[in-house]
């Protein structure tokens, strides 16, 4: 989790680079009398609301230790409690 943080992984972070890579290719062969506005790579990731802007998650702490414990280890492994 803390290497993802530095260096994001992934199939997001491909489609983010595919996204670039077709923007990239659109802007080089767009006239810009007919679309004057660059294209972007949210244009390209169908997922993706242009203009979105994605929230960081806020941490669930709980007071029990065991119970945050429980909680990382599902999030993590999908494990059940112990």
């Amino acid at each position: 989790m803390a290497f993802y943080q530095i260096e994001p992984f992934g199939d997001l972070v491909a489609d983010e680079r595919h996204g670039s890579a077709a923007a990239l290719l659109a802007n080089l062969n767009r006239d810009s009398k007919i679309r004057p506005e660059p294209y972007k790579p949210e244009d390209f990731i169908h997922w993706r609301a242009t203009g979105q802007v994605e929230e960081e998650a806020e941490p669930t702490l709980l007071d029990d230790p065991v119970a945050q414990s429980n909680l990382i280890r599902a999030a993590m492994f999908g494990l059940p409690p112990r």
